[in-house]
């Protein structure tokens, strides 16, 4: 598939290839969400071609950041990040371009790459976005590098990459940026002590793989909410009658509820208001209650919105992407949307518990398809599964999967958005 796009006043011609786009969480210091890193992946990498991230703006190549940010831009930027801060890496094509008028610029920071020279123009420019509300991030950056002197009285973020800066440098290199007015972001945060040391070194915001997949601990236990929803889990697919779960909902005072919360939101669709238990499971239904209690199971306590942990917002956000493929690629058999959904959900139980996922499909029964899915990567949903898992780590494999489910990357990134949408208001208005 390729189309051309043309960007008003920027005489930069794009061919759209198959792209697909994922997201990864910047937290604060206290590891609630602060924004999305946009991060995109083009066929045209296949042939040579610099897509994002990567190489943009090589020489000789047509950048394909530009397309994807128009055409993310067409389908709803809101959907992707909602009511978070969007980073969106850029190169120096894209920059000289008029594509900014589709973004929410109160929101919006530009990360330039490190293959922008700071030349007269790019400065010139960056000036002219700042006049108009846009902030700048630097990334691939070098301490005392000219390079660095000329962007960064421009720049509101620094990005400092761990896999390039010393440990212990990092105290003193995060005091000069506070020095300078600049807020510090620690990149590439993969480790619990990577993690602790970027916070005693006073880092402002993470972001890092550790945050989406945290290192799974031995001997966790579950909490007491934790165990109360597994229970009745296993009551929902025991078919027992509603009295009993009735019963088992109300032992726990929060999640009775969070129950009445939920089945009140506009995206239930109750025609009044529902006040008592009993009455929100007949509205609810038993397939939305055991989504919504798949669900609860990586909600903290007491937290709600964008204080929910990464792991929520990437659970619910697999899950959902994965039923929208299934219904997708196998249109009028919905019962395999709700499967996808729940292999979504379940596939990072044994991170969430620190239980090793032969045993969560022991206590939790499933299906064997559910099983072949979760163990061995393997059957329809096993496919669709990898394929989430790729998107979501910006991996290369996810473009040939792509073609194997025969599905373009333009559905992709409109059913990722959907995802994305979708995940956001459960996190925020159910939870």
């Amino acid at each position: 598939m390729t189309d051309t796009v043309s960007l008003d006043h920027a005489n930069l011609p794009l061919r759209v290839r198959d792209f697909y786009l994922g997201r990864q969480p910047v937290l604060d210091r206290n590891q609630a969400l602060y924004g999305y890193e946009l991060l995109f992946r083009s066929a045209a990498q296949d042939e040579g071609m610099p897509g994002m991230p990567g190489a943009p703006g090589a020489p000789g190549g047509i950048s394909a950041t530009a397309a994807v940010i128009a055409h993310a831009a067409q389908l709803g930027l809101a959907r992707a990040i909602g009511d978070a801060t969007c980073f969106l890496n850029v190169d120096s094509d894209v920059l000289a371009s008029d594509i900014f008028a589709f973004l929410p610029r109160e929101r919006t920071v530009l990360e330039i790459v490190g293959t922008v020279d700071p030349d007269d123009a790019v400065l010139a420019r960056l000036r002219e976005l700042s006049g108009h509300g846009f902030r700048f991030a630097l990334d691939g950056i070098d301490a005392d590098s000219v390079r660095l002197q000329r962007l960064l009285p421009l720049a509101a973020f620094v990005k400092l990459d761990l896999r390039s800066a010393r440990l212990d440098a990092l105290p003193g290199l995060v005091a000069r940026l506070h020095d300078l007015d600049k807020i510090a972001i620690a990149e590439k945060v993969e480790t619990r002590d990577e993690y602790h040391a970027c916070l005693d070194a006073g880092f402002d915001y993470f972001q890092g793989f550790y945050f989406a997949r945290p290192a799974v601990l031995g001997g966790r236990k579950l909490s007491p909410a934790q165990a109360t929803v597994l229970a009745l889990m296993n009551l929902v697919a025991s078919d027992v009658d509603n009295a009993e779960i009735e019963r088992a909902v109300k032992r726990d005072v929060t999640l009775a509820l969070n129950l009445l919360r939920l089945v009140n939101t506009p995206a239930v669709g109750a025609r009044q208001r529902i006040d008592s238990v009993s009455q929100a499971l007949v509205v609810l239904g038993r397939r939305q209650l055991q989504r919504w209690l798949q669900i609860m199971l990586y909600a903290e306590p007491g937290t709600r919105g964008h204080n929910q942990t990464p792991l929520l917002m990437l659970a619910t956000t697999r899950g959902r992407l994965m039923e929208l493929l299934a219904q997708r690629l196998r249109p009028g058999q919905r019962f395999l949307g709700e499967i996808g959904f729940t292999v979504g959900i379940m596939s990072l139980m044994d991170v969430l518990f620190g239980i090793p996922m032969p045993d969560i499909v022991d206590q939790i029964p499933v299906s064997d398809e559910i099983r072949q899915a979760l163990l061995r990567r393997e059957g329809f949903f096993g496919e669709l599964l990898k394929l989430a898992e790729s998107i979501e780590q910006s991996d290369d494999e996810a473009l040939p999967a792509l073609r194997g489910l025969a599905i373009s990357g333009d559905d992709m990134v409109e059913l990722e958005m959907a995802a994305f949408q979708w995940s956001d208001s459960v996190v925020r208005y159910a939870i």
